[in-house]
């Protein structure tokens, strides 16, 4: 039997974290377990003697960890990292991988396993864990025994680095220096420094499996612990990824299955000259940009080929009062993809990005494949087509494909302005547009009957009284439709994401928890099914309360004495970071209102319906959740208001029927 040496092991494993560090991983969830414990005491080391490179969060439930990183790491751009003991924990991973996969969030799972030799014999709390993800990682990688020569330092610290760059994809983000170089605790405000409009990643998790031989118990007081092994020199930016190769010109005419590496030179030129000879409509999904300057980017190109954009509420581009930007066009379009009107017809689509949430605008996209129209797709990594309606792929970024066609307009062989495009069609696009934006207004005045019980105003008021700059969480099934239906443009600059991937809803409290470290405030909006789902997250209350100690160790630590005597004489809970649940409780699955499988029969409740009686005050009171309950919007108001000033995670409560949701949004959609 083999005995691990605890100095080779801290060793092995301080050059790993560390190298990790540098290709920005800042937070590390830990699930406590025996097996793990080389990994969660080397993470946890180093969070603690450097904690403006690293963090590390402890969740008991592995299930809910794996959101909670998933959210951290979508609302970052950075990978997140995850760590567990063997066996059981490892598939309790499971349903946040899938989602990671399918929204392309960076993750790096370490899980823990049994060394070889117990393999296969029956040692408890031990299975196969090689390849346990399968084709739903972007890589993985079985792990050696770990040892402190040369060779295996350097190995480790390639292994961080590769499985960086495969959980990154095409879209490294650049370091932020002013967090690495910094004394304190990360803030929110330093967390959201990148000004992410959305959660637009373009990665995936990996996965890398690590024995250990007892005793686990690593050597942490080595002095050097973190610089083992030989340095690397800092990861490029998003422009020049380490061992990147150089975009391919593409060859390929328009009306071609794909265009790889972007957009540029003669092709460029023909797709702009087709852009500017058509009416054309821009479908902006998640992925269709990230930060400001992004944004900036994508609306130039429309405005100057006077593209109407629909922008889905997760594309970052409702947060524009653009006229070009249409935000309420699910209640335009017909169910099925009928046309309301022939005048809104295009020639051409461009869809930047995933598909919409309207399942509307997603039919009448593939009814407009039998008219002819040509689609295109632009993405970096999205090859998805469940209508097979398009023409041409454009394997970039949405920011920089606009950039692409920007400087057609420029080149000898393309064309020479922007003024052949007709008008009239952006015109008709704004005209509808207007019209829907009137009609979901009117949900403001709440003095319509029923308006007290109406999901709609809630929404609303959560979009009217959300900080600037603060994070709006989604759940899935009918909390995000409301959010698609009732977010007009240009209201304030909000970051909203949801978990799109798979469109579940388990995980879904977990992940906006992680999502809310990265702002000063959160808001999720849910409802009763999906929060059940994921009750346990409520735990973290725990230990968002530690973060907010180490982070006040951390500000006292760099605070003059004076300062720190009048932050202690006058505490405030203004501006500490938290996240308001926002439930939306019709006690069941109301959605099915809205499908076919409504009946009257009696079995439609047993199946679909599902009423669940759950009592969430006792929930919220078991974990230490402050919890209010309103029947109103003027008490919603002052429940929301008085939340926003609450450090961790506080809880609202919204009774709203079951029953009736088609008649509630008949005129809204």
């Amino acid at each position: 039997m083999t005995v691990a040496d605890p100095c080779a092991t801290a060793r092995f494993l301080g050059a790993f974290f560390d190298e990790l560090a540098k290709w920005g991983v800042q937070n590390v969830v830990i699930s406590p377990g025996s097996r793990s414990t080389p990994l969660s005491m080397t993470a946890y080391e180093l969070s603690c003697r450097a904690p403006q490179r690293m963090s590390t969060y402890v969740d008991i439930d592995e299930r809910g960890a794996a959101f909670l990183a998933l959210g951290m790491a979508k609302a970052s751009g950075r990978p997140a990292a995850l760590v567990c003991s063997s066996g059981t924990a490892i598939a309790n991973y499971y349903p946040a991988i899938l989602e990671a996969e399918s929204s392309r969030v960076p993750l790096v799972v370490l899980p823990a396993a049994r060394p070889p030799q117990l393999q296969g014999l029956g040692a408890p709390q031990t299975c196969d864990q090689s390849h346990a993800y399968g084709t739903h990682v972007r890589a993985y990688r079985g792990m050696p025994l770990p040892a402190d020569d040369e060779g295996s330092l350097r190995f480790a610290r390639q292994a961080a680095r590769e499985a960086c760059i495969a959980a990154l994809g095409s879209c490294n983000p650049a370091q932020n220096q002013e967090t690495q170089n910094s004394l304190a605790v990360p803030s929110a405000a330093k967390a959201s420094a990148s000004h992410r409009l959305a959660g637009a990643c373009f990665g995936g998790p990996v996965h890398l499996n690590f024995p250990f031989d007892e005793p686990l118990k690593p050597d942490v007081t080595l002095p050097d612990l973190f610089d083992a092994g030989i340095p690397c020199a800092e990861p490029a930016g998003v422009s020049a990824a380490p061992g990147a190769k150089p975009a391919r010109k593409p060859s390929l005419p328009v009306g071609a299955a794909h265009v790889h590496g972007g957009m540029e030179g003669v092709a460029a030129a023909q797709l702009a000259r087709e852009l500017l000879a058509n009416s054309v409509l821009l479908l902006a999904g998640e992925g269709s940009c990230a930060t400001h300057e992004e944004a900036q980017r994508v609306l130039s190109f429309a405005r100057t080929f006077a593209i109407p954009v629909l922008a889905d509420p997760l594309s970052g581009l409702r947060s524009f009062d653009d006229p070009l930007v249409i935000g309420n066009y699910d209640s335009v379009f017909q169910p099925g993809g009928i046309s309301p009107d022939e005048a809104l017809n295009p020639q051409v689509i461009v869809r930047f990005g995933r598909y919409p949430v309207s399942k509307r605008a997603t039919q009448w996209a593939r009814a407009r494949e039998d008219e002819g129209v040509l689609q295109v797709v632009v993405d970096p990594l999205e090859t998805r087509d469940t209508n097979a309606a398009t023409t041409v792929f454009v394997r970039t970024k949405p920011a920089d494909f606009a950039q692409s066609m920007l400087r057609a307009l420029r080149m000898e062989d393309g064309p020479a302005a922007a003024g052949a495009n007709d008008l009239s069609f952006a015109n008709a696009w704004q005209r509808v547009e207007e019209a829907a934006a009137k009609r979901i207004a009117t949900v403001d005045a709440g003095e319509e009957s029923g308006a007290d019980g109406f999901e709609g105003a809630y929404v609303r008021r959560v979009l009217e009284l959300a900080p600037e700059g603060s994070c709006l969480f989604a759940a899935n099934s009918m909390s995000v439709r409301a959010v698609d239906t009732f977010y007009l443009k240009g209201g304030k600059q909000l970051t909203v994401l949801a978990n799109r991937g798979l469109n579940g809803i388990d995980g879904t409290v977990s992940t906006a928890i992680g999502a809310s470290r990265c702002f000063g405030r959160t808001t999720l909006i849910t409802g009763d099914l999906t929060m059940q789902h994921d009750l346990n997250a409520l735990a973290l209350q725990r230990e968002l309360r530690v973060q907010r100690q180490l982070a006040d160790i951390a500000g006292d630590a760099n605070r003059m004495p004076e300062q720190a005597a009048k932050r202690n004489s006058c505490e405030t809970n203004a501006g500490e970071q938290g996240i308001t649940i926002v439930l939306l409780n019709n006690n069941g699955g109301a959605i099915f209102d809205m499908l076919p499988q409504k009946s009257q029969e009696a079995y439609f409740e047993r199946l679909f319906l599902t009423p669940q009686d759950v009592d969430f005050q006792a929930a919220a009171a078991a974990f230490g959740v402050p919890y209010s309950k309103t029947a109103t919007l003027a008490e919603f108001d002052r429940a929301y208001r008085a939340s926003l000033d609450v450090p961790g995670i506080s809880f609202i409560e919204v009774p709203v029927p079951l029953q009736g949701l088609r008649e509630r949004y008949a005129r809204y959609w």
